[in-house]
């Protein structure tokens, strides 16, 4: 892509594009879109780049609360990663999410913008509890992969690689990226962007023997605290009506260079 301007790229989404399991809160959160950003820059070096994303944001608020800003950005790329708040809720309509989703991405490729995206992995593998949930993620990738195909988005695909599965790319609390699995996100973008040098060794095992469980009575033990440390607190929330993002705004709502 010729450069006649600085190359703009705006992130939109949730905590994982936020950075969230990346780094720490006290220092800040990085995350696959910061990284991502760093492998554009390698080839464009004057490329600057914003991030909307909030954590807790569901698919309608990312829409309506950050495509108006990003659309006022003018980003020559763009990444819009939504959806996985909502499958965690109660009520759960794939065909709604998705229609949110790609109406971000419609907007952005009407106004130019290469827009890119993701599917999600199957969380059953590191929650077994969210084996439930399991159809509702496998029924919001096929949409999503058939909105991509109409409003030409490119997409990396998350689901079917056993890797992902691996406990040592996610965080401790198993819903959020660990800074490996940030790092093969913004790999699986540069994939599928075609930037140089990208490949798909961002889907091989990671050396080694992955983690082995403990059984019986240690296994329960560490499920129930596990819960207790993360789902609890999740669970809270939801009965309050609140979110992990309120009272939050995007850590970088401006386009700014990449360092």
């Amino acid at each position: 892509m010729a450069e006649h301007r600085p190359l703009r790229y705006v992130a939109l989404g949730d905590s994982q594009t936020e950075g969230v399991g990346d780094g720490h809160e006290s220092t800040g959160w990085r995350g696959f879109a910061d990284r991502f950003a760093v492998l554009l820059a390698r080839h464009h070096p004057s490329l600057s780049y914003a991030n909307l994303a909030v954590r807790g944001r569901r698919a309608h608020q990312v829409h309506h609360e950050q495509l108006a800003p990003a659309l006022g950005l003018e980003p020559d790329v763009a990444t819009v990663v939504a959806g996985v708040n909502d499958v965690l809720r109660p009520r759960f309509e794939a065909a709604q999410v998705a229609g949110h989703v790609e109406s971000v991405w419609a907007a952005l490729r009407g106004q130019g913008a290469q827009v890119l995206s993701m599917t999600f992995p199957d969380p059953a593998p590191l929650v077994p509890a969210a084996r439930p949930v399991s159809g509702r993620v496998r029924e919001l990738n096929a949409l999503l992969r058939r909105a991509a195909r109409r409003q030409g988005v490119l997409l990396a695909e998350m689901e079917g690689h056993a890797v992902v599965g691996d406990a040592r790319l996610w965080s401790q609390d198993r819903l959020h990226a660990g800074p490996e699995g940030h790092a093969r996100m913004a790999a699986a973008l540069a994939q599928v962007w075609g930037l140089p040098g990208s490949d798909d060794s961002w889907t091989r095992p990671l050396p080694g023997p992955a983690p082995v469980g403990r059984a019986g009575w240690q296994a329960l033990a560490g499920e129930v605290g596990w819960a207790a440390r993360f789902v609890g607190p999740w669970v809270l929330r939801r009965v309050r009506g609140r979110s992990s993002g309120d009272g939050r705004s995007a850590k970088r709502p401006l386009l700014m260079p990449v360092r």
